[in-house]
Order: C-alpha cells, then structure tokens, then sequence
C-alpha cells in the first residue's frame, strides 16, 4: 500500500514521505496511530504544496538568522549572578539563560543550536560569545557582574 507519511517514523519514513508499505501493516498499526495516510493523487499534489512552502519557510528562517547574526556584532548583554569574592560564580550561567537574555536586552531572537558555547560560564568578567549560521560567523559580548 502506498502512503503518505504524517510523521517520522524511525527506520520506515520521515515526514511528507510518500512509500510502499505492506497492507497489514499499514492497516493494523500506522493507520491507526495516525501516523500515516493512504496516498493517492490528491494527497501526492498536496505533498508537493507543502514541500515548495516548507522550502520557503526554511529560506525565511536563514535570512532572519543571517540578518540577527549581522546585528550581534555591537551588542553587549549584562548579566548578574551571585558570586564569591573571587569572581566565581555560584550557579553557571548556561546557553538557554543567555539566548533569553540576548533577546530580552538586544531584541535578537537567536535559536540555542547557533550559540557556541562549550562548557557554562562560570566566572565573572567579560566573554566572547561566539554565533556561527551556516558558516557564517559572529559574536557577542556578555559581560557577568556579581550581585
């Protein structure tokens, strides 16, 4: 049976695929789990629709980040954390407080999965933040202050 894939589904199919299946399997178990649809002309046109609007999308989505990336190079987020009387930190200042941060102070909405950073902050001071987008690169600074 031909269908059309809803879902992922791991070793069979990924989303908007449109493969052969066998019968009971597709009936008994995929079906069922709406995690296909049996495919016919209208849903293949269909499919087609939404993978031209979904490459579109995706071209958006690259222009909004390249055009975030070129805002990053002047900004400078402040943060402040409870620290010792060394400079260290108490808690570590981790990639998902820095992108709430980044868009909080600068208006930069810049997903996680862009932001290098290898291990949490956990000094005070001054960093250089590194934001790579389809291999174009950029960076911010985050400056952390002790309470």
């Amino acid at each position: 049976m031909k269908v059309l894939f809803l879902k992922d589904v791991p070793k069979l199919g990924k989303r908007h695929d449109i493969k052969e299946v066998s019968d009971g399997y597709a009936r008994n178990f995929l079906i069922p789990r709406k995690l296909v649809e049996p495919a016919n002309e209208k849903t293949e046109k269909r499919i087609g629709e939404l993978k031209k609007a979904e490459i579109e999308i995706k071209k958006m989505d690259a222009a909004i980040l390249h055009r975030n990336l070129k805002a990053l190079s002047d900004v400078v987020i402040t943060m402040k954390g409870k620290a010792s009387e060394k400079g260290s930190l108490f808690a570590s200042i981790h990639k998902d407080e820095v992108v709430k941060e980044l868009k909080l102070q600068a208006g930069v909405d810049m997903p996680g999965e862009y932001i290098e950073m290898e291990k949490p902050i956990k000094d005070t001071g001054e960093h250089e933040i590194a934001v790579e987008v389809d291999g174009k690169k950029g960076s911010f600074k985050l400056v952390v202050e002790a309470e």
